[in-house]
């Protein structure tokens, strides 16, 4: 049951990054994507991994609160087509976590598939650098979640390099100076 929770918390997470434009509707998403991602991690036994992803996620998230455009910017002008991504995303995932691939992960495969994907699309499809930064900082989150399903116990670099990435991309200035 937690990791259904846990799951469906990280795809809420990113349909709301999906969603936003405004740096409090980009924070709340990542902030929830990492509690989902944390909670992931810890349901998968590795509570250490799952700290260190809570951390640089909601570190990340208030990054994201201090600075971007403003307001919530959920569901602006012409977001038909996320929100048809964020079902779309969601019901392929759970399609094939739960059918296509065979194991005991459902859960995490779920919430890497439809985080990673829907963080890709994103970043492709924004015109903001704010929302395109807070989709790069959930994709190392999910990425380094997703390195539970392979054979073995990945440690805790993975997690720790997700963290770290995903603070720093959020440290980035958001605007490039112009060359003339």
């Amino acid at each position: 049951m937690i990791g259904a929770v846990a799951g469906f918390l990280a795809w809420l997470g990113i349909s709301i990054i999906v969603l936003a434009d405004g740096r409090r509707g980009l924070a709340v998403g990542l902030a929830t994507a990492a509690v989902g991602m944390a909670a992931i991690a810890w349901h998968d036994g590795d509570w250490v991994a799952a700290l260190v992803v809570l951390g640089g996620g909601l570190a990340a998230a208030w990054l994201r609160y201090r600075d971007g455009p403003e307001g919530w910017g959920l569901m602006p002008p012409g977001s038909t087509p996320r929100l048809v991504l964020c079902v779309a995303g969601g019901l392929v995932a759970l399609w094939f976590a739960a059918s296509v691939t065979i194991g005991p992960d459902g859960a995490t495969r779920f919430a890497a598939l439809s985080v990673i994907g829907m963080s890709g699309a994103r970043i492709v499809s924004s015109r903001e650098r704010s929302s395109a930064m807070t989709a790069v900082a959930t994709l190392a989150i999910a990425t380094a979640v997703a390195t539970h399903l392979g054979p073995g116990s990945p440690g805790l670099l993975p997690y720790v390099a997700a963290a770290l990435i995903a603070v720093v991309v959020l440290l980035l200035p958001l605007r490039v100076a112009s060359v003339s």
